[in-house]
């Protein structure tokens, strides 16, 4: 579903992506995970169609996002860790705006915002000022919205920021019914306990290059360690927090 082909990325002298290659079938669950600055969200930008690639290739179910761009997006759906709003839109005109974004028809639009309200607990709330929602409430409706036009890959950044438990629990069964049925989501996330515990693959990023990728079975037998985190710090070389954390066990202290 989706297809990345030797993608670089160039800012003059520095390269932020370089060369990654990645194919993610329909119905799996992809964690993309990297230290900050890795190149995770330039990456992003440019499956998304927000970056242009400085040389290689972006496919989404065939379809290339630069010369299909249209195509492309019709099948896709983002959701970004910073979301923008129309506040002074209700809930439920918010949604119908993403189905006119969409060419949906009015009735399925319609259909289909009714479920997620109703699935998210914002029924009351529809008919409400978005400015008046809660940072919580406001990721639920950019959920919503991605998912109105029934995309066969959504690209996910950080989806759990602002959520309550039980929004965080409703956000991982919907992600696991998606794929159930075939949707590829791309996900991104500094919450490796949320990777561990939802991705069928995992691929980790640093100084712009694919450095493991693999099932956590797979990542686990790179770094001969049982738990993500612990794999995550091995392979970018980030020890030096596990080495502050002996330190100060040794003094009685808890990080």
């Amino acid at each position: 579903m989706l297809r990345i082909q030797n993608v670089v990325k160039s800012y003059q002298d520095l390269k932020a992506v370089k060369g990654i290659d990645l194919e993610v079938p329909g119905g799996e669950l992809f964690g993309f995970l990297g230290p900050n600055g890795a190149g995770k969200t330039t990456t992003i930008k440019m499956i998304v169609g927000l970056l242009k690639p400085t040389s290689g290739t972006i496919s989404i179910g065939g379809f290339d996002i630069g010369s299909q761009s249209t195509e492309a997006k019709s099948i896709l759906g983002y959701i970004p860790d910073r979301p923008f709003i129309y506040e002074k839109l209700t809930g439920r005109e918010y949604l119908s705006f993403i189905g006119d974004l969409y060419n949906m028809d009015a009735d399925a639009a319609n259909e289909e915002a009714q479920k997620y309200l109703d699935f998210f607990d914002l029924t009351d709330a529809g008919d409400k000022l978005v400015e008046g929602y809660s940072h919580g409430m406001k990721q639920k409706l950019i959920i919503s919205g991605a998912l109105l036009h029934d995309p066969k890959l959504v690209v996910v950044d950080e989806p759990m920021v602002g959520l309550d438990p039980k929004g965080a629990r409703q956000v991982k069964q919907l992600f696991r019914d998606l794929c159930r049925k075939g949707t590829c989501i791309f996900m991104s996330t500094h919450s490796l306990g949320i990777a561990q515990a939802m991705c069928d693959r995992i691929g980790i990023i640093q100084k712009g290059e694919v450095i493991a990728l693999g099932t956590l079975d797979e990542l686990r037998q790179q770094a001969d360690h049982e738990h993500l985190e612990d794999i995550f710090l091995e392979l970018t070389g980030d020890t030096h927090l596990e080495q502050l954390s002996g330190m100060m066990a040794a003094s009685g202290q808890s990080a």
